[in-house]
């Protein structure tokens, strides 16, 4: 099930964002019936969507691809200011995919590229607490009083108090130091944010997990289609994904 915004944006009907206001302009019917909300859910494969009276055609095989993306690349599909995107790293698939999250241009890691919609919300949505890990360099050596902070929350500079963190220190060399940590939800610039707070900036970071998947040795700027163990995780996270979905049968 997928908000229709994105149904259409799979398609390839236009951008996400065009497609919300292709659907806001009335120009979209589901089983007959005129849409006007970009996020009403559906199954795309059991509805008729059509725009303008057009059908549209849905790409049914679902794709997962890691990726260890390197600095420098934008985790997006697309950049008006002409900058590096992930899509750049790997060769057409014949689907329109899309990042699971996002990693700053400055982060390095896993990052998991897909066309099911229904494995991206689950991934990314706090509430289903799928954790991401990291392994960050920062200045100086964090004692475990200034970790704490992290384990129990701290205030970001957006207001929000992030969820509790579990947090190990690695290994101290000099005047830096390697922590692991892993947090259930992922807004933007979220660890180094939390590092900032805590008088450790962060000097570099590399995400190695999401959920049970692991980058292991895969190499920087190198991707791979997940194994069928991996594939079978991620369904199984995927058939989660159902709370305020939108029937056909519903509005008929």
């Amino acid at each position: 099930m997928e908000r229709l915004q994105k149904i259409l944006a799979n398609a390839d009907v236009a951008s996400r964002r065009a497609s919300g206001e292709i659907i806001k302009e009335g120009r979209v019917t589901v089983n007959g019936k005129i849409i006007r909300e970009p996020g009403a859910k559906f199954n795309s494969f059991a509805c008729e969507i059509r725009v303008d009276g057009q059908l549209i055609h849905v790409h049914d095989k679902k794709i997962y691809i890691m990726l260890n993306k390197p600095k420098g690349y934008i985790s997006t599909v697309y950049d008006p200011q002409g900058r590096r995107t992930i899509l750049d790293l790997v060769p057409p698939m014949g689907v329109r995919l899309f990042p699971v999250g996002r990693l700053d241009q400055d982060t390095e890691g896993l990052l998991l590229l897909t066309n099911d919609g229904d494995a991206t919300h689950v991934l990314t949505h706090p509430k289903f607490e799928i954790y991401k890990t990291y392994l960050a360099v920062v200045k100086g050596v964090p004692g475990e009083d200034r970790l704490d902070l992290l384990r129990d929350g701290v205030r970001l500079p957006s207001g929000h108090t992030s969820s509790p963190a579990v947090v190990r220190l690695i290994k101290a060399s000099g005047s830096c130091a390697l922590v692991e940590i892993k947090i259930g939800e992922g807004r933007k610039r979220q660890v180094r944010e939390m590092f900032d707070i805590i008088g450790h900036p962060v000097t570099s970071l590399t995400r190695t997990r999401l959920g049970e998947l692991v980058m292991g040795d895969l190499e920087v700027g190198s991707w791979r289609h997940l194994t069928q163990a991996e594939e079978s995780w991620i369904q199984r996270m995927a058939a989660r994904s159902g709370e305020g979905i939108t029937s056909c049968k519903k509005i008929l």
